[in-house]
């Protein structure tokens, strides 16, 4: 057993619920590997799990991703060693911590060319734009789409990775600040969904002709202007709440507004699909960073004791690019 600092929920709510607690970490089980942290990805998800959307058993860590070294091996694991720089983004919850232990399966190795701060930032964010932009819907050379909340964390990945795809970027921010940024990070265009209709101005930029695709991380306020901005035989890619869960959908609209398509994907299910996916993504991920393609935009910073913090700047829409907690 090792003591370790870590981030504990005992009851789901807001912030204000999780707590920095000494606890004890024990040695991987076979198939994991302990990691110590070097720094801590950030992401909505994990609001979700703190707020009881996403119900997690209780008491619970915290926290689905982060990068540093490897410590301990458990049984069976052949792919790792001590010393390996690592990174991860799945569960069990709990990267919240000095240290960790996940299964390897869920791991990959970070290249050299890629530090800590990138590969914690990118992890969840970038192999979410990975398999969004080259799967869930395969961005290709000459088409125009829309990516809402484009100055997010995610958003700022995609948005340079569909530029170097050969996209034409739509992007939608809250903020001139916002839209600077996500004008640097390749967008195209720049939507304020806070002043301007967004489904007008998507007619106005394509020549009427809409969208093949469009991805909505915001969720139930965005959803029917993004069915707007769609083609007939579209796509709406739903992969996030920030404004609150999409309910009570009459599926009779999809048929009026043009025979459109949704999904709903999660990264998980794309890195399951074979036993090498997950690295296959994470390698496309870094290949596209290490080429400068796309870069990881660490913006905030906050210690492990701020966990708190950085979800009420997260929540509030405060923050822009990746945060990262540093243990």
């Amino acid at each position: 057993m090792t003591t370790i600092k870590a981030i504990r929920i005992e009851k789901t709510g807001g912030p204000e619920t999780m707590m920095l607690k000494e606890v004890e970490l024990g040695a991987p089980k076979p198939g994991e590997i302990t990691v110590r942290a070097k720094a801590i990805g950030i992401n909505f998800i994990d609001t979700y799990h703190r707020s009881g959307l996403y119900p997690v058993p209780l008491p619970s860590g915290i926290g689905m991703e982060a990068a540093g070294i490897v410590e301990a091996v458990g049984e069976g694991v052949t792919n790792f060693k001590p010393g390996d720089r690592v990174a991860y983004a799945s569960g069990p919850v709990g990267a919240y911590a000095e240290a960790h232990n996940v299964a390897a399966a869920s791991s990959v190795k970070v290249p050299d060319g890629v530090s800590d701060e990138e590969a914690a930032a990118l992890m969840l964010k970038g192999l979410t734009a990975q398999f969004l932009l080259r799967q869930t819907f395969r961005v290709e050379k000459g088409q125009t789409i829309l990516w809402h909340a484009a100055a997010g964390g995610v958003g700022l990945i995609a948005c340079q990775w569909a530029k170097r795809l050969g996209a034409t970027v739509i992007g939608t921010t809250s903020s001139e600040e916002k839209a600077a940024l996500a004008r640097a990070h390749g967008c195209d265009h720049v939507i304020d969904y806070t002043k301007e209709d967004v489904a007008a101005r998507v007619r106005e930029i394509t020549g009427g002709k809409m969208l093949p695709v469009v991805y909505d991380g915001v969720g139930k306020a965005t959803f029917m202007s993004s069915l707007d901005c769609l083609a007939p035989l579209g796509l709406l890619v739903s992969f996030g709440n920030a404004s609150g869960p999409v309910t009570d959908v009459n599926l009779g609209i999809l048929a009026q507004k043009g025979s459109l398509f949704v999904t709903r994907p999660t990264m998980f299910h794309y890195a399951a699909k074979t036993p090498t996916a997950l690295q296959e993504m994470a390698d496309d991920l870094f290949a596209v960073v290490k080429s400068g393609a796309v870069k990881a935009e660490v913006k905030q910073r906050y210690a492990l004791a701020e966990a708190a913090r950085a979800h009420m700047d997260l929540e509030a829409r405060k923050t822009v690019g990746a945060s990262v907690l540093i243990p």
